[in-house]
């Protein structure tokens, strides 16, 4: 492997790593652009170990000590700073219809990708660990959390105990899942750069004998080493951001295939889910309805019997 893919280097070396160098590891990959300016006693009293430790775990990844360590890591961050350049350099001279068409079209590549690499057998795996779990846990960090956020939502909408991690911090998300079990399924959401707290989640999960399912990118995903279900979707940096089209797509398609799984239990979720919202008038003056193709905003509390609104 490349020295330069420092982060690479870590994900390839991190299940065999001690205690101690896992720590190191995910203080690296979660603080890489301050880590860079730091000496290695300086990244040992951060995170409460010693400097040689820090010293010895630049040389067990294969680099020439922490100076080597910290000059590839250097190199590598500012090939991360040096994507916006490139991006620039592609997009530069295009006009505003031909950034979207490029776009749009590297998008629609993507869910191409996406049909051919996904596994039936691991989606129909996938569907049924989610029925059959008591409880289902599900975490994306950074760019990966409105995935998360996304497919939480409408499996709360019909199933019960779904419950989305929501935290910044490794021992909050422990908390949340403290509870986890065989009898769980958890749901860990990431892509390229891939996220440690997810990484940690999951592995946290799959000690607990909970179903572990992965929607990632490849089988060298780090995300696969403690998964049993692994759904790959294409993620490539087309712009400043991810392109989560063919993620969101798949997750689409769980949902979708979950609800004609288990039409019954749905049926039951969203009568009594329309129910409370007709009860409690949840989206009065929050949605606008149609009538004859007019839009027309219900106004039905806010005016007396007889009258129009005002």
């Amino acid at each position: 492997m490349d020295k330069i893919d420092v982060i690479g280097v870590i994900d390839e070396f991190y299940p065999s790593m001690s205690k101690g160098h896992k720590a190191i590891a995910n203080y690296i990959k979660e603080y890489y652009d301050t880590a860079v300016f730091m000496t290695a006693a300086k990244i040992g009293e951060e995170i409460g170990v010693s400097e040689s430790t820090v010293v010895r775990f630049a040389s067990s990844l294969g680099y020439d000590g922490f100076p080597d360590f910290q000059s590839c890591l250097a190199s590598w961050v500012k090939n991360r700073m040096n994507n916006v350049q490139k991006i620039g350099a592609k997009y530069g001279n295009s006009s505003q219809s031909q950034i979207i068409d490029s776009v749009l079209k590297g998008d629609i590549e993507r869910i191409n990708d996406t049909l051919t690499e996904l596994d039936p057998n691991a989606f129909e795996a996938a569907i049924d660990a989610l029925l059959q779990a008591k409880k289902v846990y599900i975490t994306g960090i950074r760019a990966c959390a409105p995935l998360a956020e996304f497919l939480a939502f409408y499996l709360n909408m019909i199933r019960d105990d779904v419950i989305c991690l929501t935290t910044t911090s490794v021992s909050e998300t422990f908390e949340q899942m403290l509870r986890i079990d065989n009898n769980d399924a958890f749901v860990g959401i990431s892509f390229p750069r891939y996220s440690m707290r997810t990484l940690k989640a999951m592995e946290f999960a799959s000690d607990r004998n909970a179903k572990v399912i992965s929607i990632t990118d490849s089988i060298h995903s780090p995300m696969c080493m403690y998964s049993s279900i692994n759904l790959f979707s294409r993620s490539d940096m087309v712009s400043v951001v991810d392109s989560l089209v063919a993620p969101l797509s798949v997750i689409n398609a769980l949902v979708v295939a979950f609800c004609l799984k288990a039409p019954e239990e749905v049926k039951e979720n969203l009568n009594k889910l329309e129910d409370a919202w007709a009860n409690y008038q949840v989206y009065l003056n929050d949605e606008i309805n149609f009538i004859n193709d007019e839009p027309m905003v219900d106004y039905s509390l806010t005016k007396d019997k007889g009258n129009k609104p005002e």
